[in-house]
């Protein structure tokens, strides 16, 4: 069985305040990508090993294609989501619903990045 999201972009209005604030609030440096067929899109990808579970993603900014008011919620897992919830509102975020109970799966934390976009945390305690 394949897991059912293969990659993800968060389109962002300002790669580098984005990139900023995603490497902060994760501890991670994020990797720039190269789009041979387009010189106007600026990708910053997250790690990943296509072996473990999960998928991967990038932060995109892209002509024409703004930040903001998305109905798409990418969650990202964390041994404990307080932790990378602590780190939202320093890194220039903003909680939007803290971590709460979604019973035997775990825990959330509902945030809104430095672009406008509503990212979600999960982790099992």
């Amino acid at each position: 069985m394949k897991n059912p999201v293969g990659f993800f972009e968060i389109f962002v209005n300002d790669i580098e305040r984005a990139r900023k604030f995603y490497e902060s609030v994760f501890e991670v440096n994020l990797e720039k990508m190269d789009d041979p067929t387009d010189s106007t899109v600026d990708m910053w990808s997250f790690s990943c090993d296509f072996s473990q579970y999960g998928a991967s993603g990038a932060l995109v900014r892209r002509d024409g294609c703004p930040a903001g008011g998305n109905s798409v919620i990418v969650y990202f897992s964390c041994e404990d989501c307080a932790i990378e919830a602590s780190r939202v509102e320093n890194a220039g975020g903003q909680i939007a619903q803290s971590k709460f109970s979604i019973g035997e799966y775990g825990f959330c934390v509902i945030a809104v990045d430095t672009e406008g976009n509503t990212i979600g945390l999960h982790s099992e305690k």
